[in-house]
C-alpha cells in the first residue's frame, strides 16, 4: 500500500491536496515550499513539472511554468531536488505534467528516478489511457505507484468505468469543461455531474480539482468528493519575500473553523 492508498485509508474526507510549480517563484524552493506545507498539515502535495505548451492549465499556472523554465527548472534538476526528500515529509507527493517531457526524458529512466525518490503517482492529462498501459501500467502496478487519470463532464459513464478499473490512489474530478484558474461556485449542471459520478460506486477515491479557490469552495467540493485539490490560488499566494508565511497564511485560511 503506498502512501496515497494509505491516505485515504485513514481520511476518507476534506483532503486537502496542494498544487504548485516546480521552479516558482525561485528555482530552489522546491524543498521549503514542500517542508511547509507539511508543517501546515496538508493532506497530499502534486509537484508540477513545468512544460511550455501546457493544455489544461490557466493563465496564472501558465505563467509560473514560464518563470521556473527561465530559472532553470527541468525534469533532472527536479529530481536532484526530490532526492531525500522523504527525510523531512511523508506526505504523499505526486507529480503533474505532460507527456512530452517525460517521452524525451525516456519513460524508463523517469520511472526510475520517481522510485529513487520515493514519489507515490503521476498525472499526464494528455496520455491517453491505451497509452498508459501500454507503456506504464506494468511498471506502476509492480512499483506500487499510482497512475492518477482526469474525468470531465463530458466523460461518459463507460470511458469513466475503464479510467477506474485501471487507476489506482483517486479520481481527479475535474470540475468544468475548462482550463484551471476559473472561479465561479457549482452550477447545477456541475453538481448533477458530481451526483452522477458518485452514483457509480467507483473503486477509487475522488478529489475535485479546477476552481477551488478558498475556504467556501473547498467545503463545496468535499460534499461531493473526498476532497479537493487547489493551486491556481496558492500559486497567487506564493511570495518571493517570505514564502513560508504565504503558505502558512493560506493553508490556515482554507483550514479555519
Amino acid at each position: 500500500m503506498n502512501r496515497i492508498n494509505k491516505l485515504f485509508k485513514e481520511k476518507t474526507d476534506n483532503i486537502l491536496s496542494i498544487y504548485f510549480t516546480a521552479g516558482y517563484p525561485s528555482l530552489n524552493d522546491t524543498e521549503k515550499i514542500i517542508k511547509t506545507l507539511d508543517e501546515c498539515g496538508v493532506d497530499l502535495i502534486e509537484i508540477g513539472m513545468p512544460f511550455s505548451d501546457p493544455i489544461a492549465d490557466g493563465p496564472v499556472i501558465q505563467d509560473s511554468s514560464n518563470i521556473a523554465i527561465d530559472n532553470g527548472m527541468n525534469l533532472n534538476v527536479l529530481f536532484n531536488q526530490l532526492y531525500g526528500i522523504r527525510k523531512i515529509t511523508n506526505i504523499p507527493i505526486v507529480l503533474m505534467g505532460y507527456i512530452n517531457p517525460v517521452y524525451q526524458f525516456g519513460y524508463e529512466k523517469f520511472i526510475n528516478r520517481m522510485m529513487e525518490c520515493d514519489l507515490d503517482g503521476l498525472i499526464l492529462p494528455d496520455l491517453p489511457l491505451d497509452d498508459y498501459k501500454s507503456n506504464f501500467k506494468s511498471i506502476f502496478d509492480k512499483e506500487n505507484l499510482s497512475f492518477i487519470s482526469l474525468i470531465t463532464p463530458n466523460t461518459s459513464n463507460d470511458r469513466i468505468k475503464k479510467i477506474d478499473e485501471n487507476s489506482n490512489g483517486f479520481i481527479y474530478m475535474v470540475s468544468s469543461s475548462s482550463i484551471t484558474g476559473k472561479k465561479s461556485t457549482f452550477s447545477r449542471d456541475q453538481i448533477q455531474y458530481f451526483n452522477r459520478i458518485n452514483n457509480l460506486n467507483l473503486k477509487n477515491p475522488k478529489l475535485i480539482g479546477f476552481g477551488i479557490s478558498d475556504k467556501l469552495s473547498f467545503e463545496n467540493a468535499c460534499d461531493y468528493a473526498n476532497g479537493a485539490i487547489i493551486g491556481t490560488s496558492f500559486i497567487k499566494n506564493l511570495s518571493n519575500i517570505n514564502i513560508k508565511d504565504s503558505i502558512k497564511n493560506f493553508i490556515a485560511n482554507i483550514r479555519s473553523l
